[in-house]
């Protein structure tokens, strides 16, 4: 596996597929206006149990005949082999070579009983593996904060280390905003032997409701004082998204700072937040 000092910086975008012809259309111009910045791939999200699969794919579709380079998300989570062997089939005629491997969310409504043939995402990574060789480089998840669903660090490290023994070549983390958090996490993946370059998330702070709930349903955690002086702006809009603009600013210039191999940011397709960090943070453009 690649270490991260070996590796030349990851600034990535993620994208989420719209649900109407005016939604792609309006994405259409957030994408052209994030490619000019020149990121190294745009991602785009699948939704739980594959409920935004054909969305994913129209979405991947374009970037692809723009000539983007694109990494899809593949959860596994409610698939059969068979489907997850044609959806791969798929991207690999597309000259797709990049893939981010979730294990996902269950809809609801699904029962335990429907949910496929893969449990977890280190299952889904060997099966990729065994499949198409070398055929994609694969991005993992990783929760610095650990995810809500493993109970405490030490088992989501244990998840984590399983997903990059089954070939995971990267991985991309789940927002935050303590920088501690992060390297702390690095700390321990480099004591269990873990030595893929793992990109920290960023999400840009714009909207303080969609966000705490957005935080509270995946566990990432949003600093009490942060929390306070957010909710203080109320509906001063303008002078949240300032306040947030210079939290998350700062936030990126510690992670480039302490050596973080580059920066995935969460666009919630809104290009504008992602253009004023990307400008002030001085990363390379293709302009």
């Amino acid at each position: 596996m690649p270490s991260e000092s070996t590796q030349i910086p990851i600034h990535s975008v993620e994208l989420f597929p719209p649900k109407t012809p005016e939604g792609m259309e309006k994405l259409k111009l957030e994408i052209a206006s994030l490619n000019s910045l020149a990121p190294t791939f745009f991602s785009v999200t699948y939704g739980a149990g594959g409920s935004t699969r054909e969305g994913t794919f129209d979405t991947v579709n374009w970037l692809r005949g723009q000539g983007i380079d694109t990494a899809p998300h593949l959860a596994c989570i409610g698939s059969t082999r068979e489907q997850v062997r044609e959806i791969l089939t798929q991207y690999r005629e597309q000259g797709i070579d990049r893939l981010v491997a979730l294990r996902g969310d269950m809809p609801s409504g699904m029962g335990a009983g429907n949910s496929g043939d893969f449990r977890y995402a280190n299952e889904l990574v060997s099966f990729v593996r065994a499949e198409f060789g070398d055929s994609f480089m694969i991005e993992v998840a990783a929760y610095p904060e650990y995810h809500p669903q493993s109970g405490n660090p030490a088992r989501d490290l244990e998840n984590f280390k399983r997903k990059v023994e089954a070939g995971a070549d990267g991985a991309i983390t789940q927002y935050f905003y303590n920088a501690d958090a992060y390297f702390g996490f690095l700390e321990s993946c480099r004591k269990e032997g873990i030595g893929i370059p793992i990109v920290p998330g960023i999400m840009p702070i714009t909207n303080y409701t969609q966000l705490a709930r957005f935080s509270d349903t995946c566990g990432a955690e949003i600093p009490r004082w942060i929390r306070r002086r957010l909710e203080g702006y109320g509906d001063d809009v303008e002078s949240l998204r300032a306040f947030g603009h210079e939290i998350v600013l700062n936030l990126c210039r510690q992670l480039i700072a302490g050596g973080a191999p580059g920066l995935h940011f969460y666009t919630m397709n809104q290009s504008g937040p992602v253009r004023r960090l990307w400008t002030e943070l001085g990363l390379p453009t293709g302009v």
